[in-house]
């Protein structure tokens, strides 16, 4: 009966000792498996090829935020070394790391990296010199309290290519004047049309946040869309936003519903002045696809604006015409100037046999 009490509790320690054994070697391993891991990424970064790719991930858009900062009359971007060092080993929620370059698992790893990068010139230590201004410090070495610039530019090949497609839209530009007609008349259609395109986005977004900012929200379509700090494709994200407008706004936005409704009720009971400002609208829009709104010159000079500029024979002739008339005026103001001259001799030779 002892016994029978006493073997299940034998097995039950035998099975919790396993476990804790086993839990051990599975936390040896685990660090083992991290030291391998840490070391396995100190020697990945050791060529200067995986160096770079990390870089290029680094100045891109997923990478670390970065300040603009004046050094030696040129602008730069610095990072703090320990916003670096913590970005290398946590990056900020939704980064997409690259799947080609190993995560850091240990802070002295990214340390270490981070001293690479100084002494391959990635990047250089600076000071503070003043709001703004930096300057090249003289301790080269890497440190998380101060401040880094960085000498790598990234990968310049978007960038080389949107260069040369300038120049050659430029080239294209200075080159319109012996565009085929076909294409000066697509590029005029094209502009006007992207004219008015604009002129009617600008108009629904403005109406659009009139009409909800009378009921209390503020709504805007697109409405980063005008921010110069954003990229292209960030300046339609989000599409839309509404928020709850401020209090103390009540008076403006009925003064506003007040005038909006009152020049609504104008256009509808007044139909010939309104039906005018319609008409004269869509005119313009007219003239502006037929191209003879800004047009100084007849449909035939259009035609031949590329045509070299020769004279005529009737102009040639109204040339030589105007040219023999001026001869003959300057003919008979000599005539008139010798007689005059004549005259002044003979009276001067008349008073000398006087004397």
């Amino acid at each position: 009966m002892l016994q029978s009490c006493i073997r299940p509790r034998i097995y039950f320690f035998k099975i919790l000792y396993c476990v804790t054994r086993c839990n051990y070697h599975f936390y040896i391993l685990k660090r083992i498996f991290i030291a391998s891991m840490a070391t396995n990424t100190k020697e990945f970064y050791d060529p200067d090829e995986n160096l770079r790719k990390l870089c290029d991930f680094l100045r891109s858009s997923e990478g670390p935020a970065v300040r603009e900062a004046i050094e030696m009359d040129k602008r730069v971007y610095y990072i703090k070394g320990e916003k670096l060092v913590n970005f290398l080993v946590e990056p900020k929620k939704g980064t997409k790391w690259p799947k080609d370059l190993p995560r850091f698992k240990s802070r002295p790893d990214a340390i270490a990296v981070c001293k690479e990068l100084c002494n391959r010139q990635y990047m250089h230590r600076s000071e503070k010199v003043g709001k703004g201004e930096l300057e090249v410090s003289r301790v080269r070495d890497f440190d998380e309290s101060a401040y880094f610039t960085w000498i790598y530019e990234g990968n310049k090949k978007f960038s080389h290519l949107m260069t040369t497609m300038l120049i050659i839209g430029f080239l294209c530009c200075t080159c319109f004047p012996i565009w085929p007609n076909f294409l000066k008349v697509f590029v005029w259609y094209m502009s006007v049309s992207l004219l008015i395109f604009i002129f009617f986005l600008i108009t629904f977004r403005g109406l659009l946040f009139l009409f909800i900012w009378i009921i209390g929200y503020e709504c805007w379509f697109l409405p980063n869309l005008f921010d110069e700090s954003l990229g292209f494709f960030e300046s339609f994200v989000p599409l839309i936003s509404i928020e709850k407008t401020k209090d103390g706004q009540l008076v403006y936005r009925l003064g506003v519903a007040v005038a909006f409704f009152s020049f609504c009720y104008w256009a509808v009971t007044q139909p010939s002045e309104f039906d005018g400002f319609v008409k004269g609208q869509g005119d313009f829009i007219k003239d502006l696809y037929a191209g003879t709104l800004l047009s100084d010159m007849s449909q035939k000079d259009k035609e031949n604006i590329d045509k070299p500029k020769m004279p005529s024979l009737e102009d040639l002739l109204k040339k030589l015409d105007s040219e023999d008339e001026e001869e003959k005026e300057l003919s008979e103001e000599e005539a008139v100037e010798s007689l005059l001259d004549n005259l002044v001799e003979d009276e001067e030779y008349i008073t000398g046999d006087e004397e």
